[in-house]
């Protein structure tokens, strides 16, 4: 029977997978990321590990994980929490969970982007405060949605999504940067492939959806802020680390844009220093896939993957599998 660790509890759905397959596997039942000593621990003589994002997947995990080791199947579409390079060189395979949360980011991207421009965390710690003492023409005013420019940085699953809902359902105007482009997006809503200074000028509205890497790190920095319009919305639900997050505290401070809303942060739990204090700004702790449906899929898809590589198959998902083919 193969030696099976799960690094934290997820949905009930994917650890019933696990059970009616192997009967039994050992997992960290403390709701919380474990420690780096306990990971190493925990993964030593493992046959396959399914992990979070926040679980650092190195070089020495694998090491402490043994030969045998085949498989560390990662609950996220991301997987920058692992070195790939790393897992190929010893022929561990890698899985992720994509495609599954695409609504449900998509949505919160949203619901972050109407609460940004309608100013909804203000009024509603107004209101609690009790300090509304009745309606006047001034109070909270926001800025309008329906028609305006919405700009897309990486218009993949995730962002194309966003694209395609406030386009429909709101009559705005698509801009969007990609590495490649969309022709399926440009046909069905009119979005229009710009550069990134282009976008950043004429955005009303801007929703950042690229994944992090070398590239991406602090795609969005001082520069960037400085020209986007002052009645701009920014939403970031991608990575923290690909905005630099001194620059946006101060250009909300400086009023350089209108607002902001967070699901992702630069250092991860932790935030830059005036960021909380701050009433133009959002701030939901990481939860653009937290709705049942999209946890369960999730957990099930990672069961899944990690079932497939220990009975010999490979899996749908594993995002290192050209490598480990050669």
């Amino acid at each position: 029977m193969p030696n099976i660790y799960v690094t934290r509890e997820i949905p009930e759905g994917g650890l019933e997978l696990l059970r009616e397959k192997f009967g039994k596997f050992e997992m960290n039942t403390e709701d919380r990321v474990l420690t780096r000593d306990e990971l190493l621990s925990k993964v030593k003589g493992r046959d396959g590990v399914l992990c979070l994002l926040t679980d650092n997947i190195d070089d020495t995990v694998f090491e402490a994980a043994g030969s045998q080791c085949k498989i560390f199947s990662n609950y996220a579409v991301g997987y920058n929490n692992i070195n790939v390079p790393a897992a190929t060189k010893r022929g561990v395979m890698i899985t992720n969970t994509p495609g599954v949360l695409t609504d449900s980011t998509a949505d919160l991207a949203i619901a972050l982007l109407f609460a940004c421009a309608r100013r909804l965390n203000e009024a509603d710690l107004f209101m609690r405060a009790g300090k509304f003492k009745g309606w006047g023409p001034m109070l909270f005013l926001g800025q309008d949605i329906t028609g305006k420019t919405l700009g897309i940085i990486g218009a993949g699953r995730i962002g194309g999504n966003v694209a395609l809902k406030m386009a429909k359902g709101f009559n705005m105007k698509v801009l969007y940067t990609d590495m490649s482009g969309n022709p399926e997006l440009e046909k069905e809503i009119g979005a229009k492939r710009v550069d990134m200074p282009t976008l950043l000028k004429e955005s009303d509205f801007i929703s950042v959806h690229v994944s992090l890497n070398d590239n991406t790190r602090h795609l969005i920095g001082e520069k960037e802020f400085a020209m986007m319009k002052p009645n701009c919305v920014f939403i970031n639900t991608s990575r923290g680390p690909v905005v630099d997050e001194a620059a946006l505290v101060e250009a909300l401070k400086a009023k350089k844009i209108f607002a902001a809303g967070l699901d992702v942060f630069e250092k991860e739990p932790m935030l830059t220093p005036g960021l909380a204090e701050l009433p133009n700004v959002i701030i939901p702790p990481h939860i653009a896939s937290a709705t049942f449906w999209t946890r369960t899929r999730m957990a099930e898809m990672a069961a899944k993957n990690l079932i497939d590589a220990l009975e010999g198959r490979m899996p749908e998902f594993c995002v290192n599998k050209d490598q480990l083919s050669k």
